[in-house]
């Protein structure tokens, strides 16, 4: 390695691979920037870190996701921020909401969604597919189940989006982005309560209404606690799912081959979209912190050192899977990684993948080629999430 890499380079987030190779390969522990934080870019590194949360801190997210200048994020009160065992006890209220009957439950909603938002979409011209495509369906998903009113649902992506990146990429000059996240979290905060206050009053059919209904050892959650959980859903809900559908079309367009396979064979959606997230993982790093002296990867880490686990390097190291950089639908699967590891595994990693089964299956009765666009497309400039910021293509009728 010739040089420390910064994490949130224009170039290194266009095409981060060839930097994490250059880690996995040179310095698998090392300091990167922005800040200085320690990224662990291996494969059986990260799982390690992911695995002891005695030894690396769930806090670290809380810390990179309210700085000083923020004034409060409830996300980073969120369990996604939890310790053991805070963590177990608020994990396990919301667990029911997330298993497979409820899944099961939820799935011929979410495919009205996927066909509305397919069949919406314009054939034979170049457009943006990410608005009205990888983000309606996660967002009216995510809406759906907080009974949050349609109008609504793509203020949803917004918050999510400032909350997250909009706060961890902000450079210290740039009071104009801060105000921005800080009214986005007045935004969320005032919305929800008032939400919440109506579901107590009037409780519904939604999970916000099963929320306020919850009791702990015969106690209500506070509002805060309620205001966090609303605040993880829309990242956790969104995010993922928006970049795994964005990115399942930009491979689909890049690889046309697999579009014809996937049309002979629609059983195999399940394991393009396990390889999607490999490939290309919609979730690229978690902070976290060291509690005590440890060591990672054969490199000394002083307690409270802010370590970065770079899921999307380890997605690609070929200690794991042989010939990474290779997208292969036949590779075993499935990949649980993107999802994270441990106690934080994604609630929602069963509903995403249903819905970017039904998205894809909505696409193939609807759209029989599709390619890039001739306008660049972008990529999301954040230090957690990956994904494309823009994605235009052309889809081509059956």
């Amino acid at each position: 390695m010739t040089a420390r890499h910064n994490l949130l380079s224009p170039e290194l987030k266009a095409n981060p691979y060839p930097a994490y190779a250059d880690l996995r390969r040179n310095a698998p522990v090392c300091q990167v920037d922005p800040g200085g934080m320690w990224a662990v870019s291996r494969y059986e590194d990260v799982m390690y870190v992911l695995k002891n949360p005695q030894l690396f801190s769930s806090t670290g997210f809380g810390a990179a996701t309210n700085p000083p200048w923020l004034g409060g994020n409830p996300l980073s009160d969120s369990m996604l921020a939890q310790d053991p065992p805070l963590h177990g006890r608020l994990r396990g209220l919301i667990s029911r909401a997330f298993g497979a009957s409820a899944i099961s439950r939820m799935e011929p909603r979410v495919r009205d969604i996927a066909r509305e938002a397919v069949a919406a979409l314009p054939l034979g011209q170049s457009f943006d597919v990410m608005q009205p495509y990888a983000l309606r369906i996660p967002a009216s998903v995510i809406g759906d189940l907080l009974g949050v009113e349609p109008a609504l649902h793509a203020r949803l992506k917004r918050w999510a989006d400032l909350i997250t990146g909009g706060v961890t990429t902000v450079r210290p000059e740039e009071e104009d982005r801060k105000q921005l996240a800080r009214d986005a979290v007045r935004e969320l905060k005032t919305y929800f309560g008032e939400l919440l206050e109506r579901r107590r009053q009037e409780p519904g059919e939604d999970m916000l209404s099963d929320l306020v209904r919850l009791r702990v050892d015969g106690e209500a959650l506070s509002t805060d606690e309620l205001l966090a959980f609303c605040a993880m859903l829309l990242v956790g809900g969104i995010e993922t799912a928006v970049n795994m559908l964005g990115t399942s079309l930009l491979v689909l367009a890049e690889r046309p081959e697999l579009l014809a396979r996937l049309r002979e064979e629609r059983s195999r959606i399940p394991a393009f979209l396990e390889e999607v997230l490999r490939y290309e993982p919609p979730i690229h790093a978690a902070p976290r912190v060291t509690t005590q002296d440890v060591e990672v990867g054969g490199t000394h880490l002083p307690a409270g050192s802010r370590v970065l686990t770079l899921i999307g390097s380890a997605c690609r190291d070929d200690a794991q899977y042989p010939d990474a950089d290779r997208f292969d639908l036949d590779r075993p699967g499935p990949q649980n990684l993107p999802f994270g590891h441990g106690i934080h595994f994604c609630l929602g990693a069963q509903l995403a993948r249903l819905e970017g089964r039904l998205a894809l299956e909505a696409v193939l009765e609807r759209v029989g080629r599709l390619e890039r666009g001739p306008e660049p497309m972008t990529w999301h400039r954040t230090l957690v999430v990956r994904g494309p910021g823009t994605l235009p293509l052309v889809l081509h009728p059956v």
